[in-house]
C-alpha cells in the first residue's frame, strides 16, 4: 500500500521515550519553575504527547534551597494542613518550610500543577527534588536543561 496513513498513533507505557533531565533551581522563581517541571513530567513538550499515558521524563531538581519567591510570599503565603483531630488545622509559611525541608516547597508547587487522579500520582513519582547540588542519579546520565529555553 503506497498511501500515506492518516491514522493517529498513540504512545503507550512500553513505547514511551522517557529521558532523565537535570534542572538547576538556583535563582529560579518558584511558580515558573514548577509549571515548566510539571510540563516536563507530563510530557507536553514532546510531539508524541498522549494525555492518558505517563510519557513524560524523569526530572531531577537540584539546589532547591536557592529557590526565589517574589513579593512577600516568603512570609505571607500560607500552607494549610489538618491533623484529622478537632482543632487540628496547622498553618505554615514557606520560610519555615524552606528552613527545615527546602525540597517540599518545590514538590508542593509541582504536585498542585499535575492532574488530580491516579495518572497524576504516578507522574509525581518521576520527580526527584534535592536540596543541595549533588544527586544520586548519575548512573542515569541526566541531560542538563536550561528552563529559560522552554516556552
Amino acid at each position: 500500500m503506497d498511501q500515506i496513513s492518516y491514522k493517529t498513533t498513540y504512545v503507550n507505557k512500553d513505547t514511551a521515550q522517557k529521558e532523565w533531565i537535570l534542572v538547576d533551581a538556583e535563582n529560579e522563581v518558584l511558580g515558573r519553575l514548577a509549571s515548566k517541571v510539571a510540563k516536563l513530567l507530563r510530557g507536553k513538550y514532546k510531539p508524541s504527547f498522549t494525555p492518558h499515558v505517563d510519557c513524560g521524563d524523569n526530572v531531577i531538581v537540584i539546589n532547591a534551597e536557592k529557590i526565589v519567591l517574589t513579593g512577600k510570599k516568603l512570609t505571607d503565603k500560607v500552607y494549610t494542613r489538618h491533623t484529622g483531630y478537632p482543632g487540628g488545622q496547622r498553618l505554615t509559611s514557606p520560610m519555615a518550610v524552606l528552613a527545615k525541608h527546602p525540597e517540599r516547597v518545590i514538590e508542593h508547587a509541582v504536585k498542585g500543577m499535575l492532574p488530580k487522579n491516579r495518572l497524576g500520582r504516578a507522574i509525581y513519582g518521576n520527580l526527584y527534588v534535592i536540596a543541595g547540588p549533588e544527586h544520586a542519579h548519575e548512573a542515569q546520565k541526566p541531560k542538563k536543561l536550561d528552563l529559560n529555553t522552554l516556552k
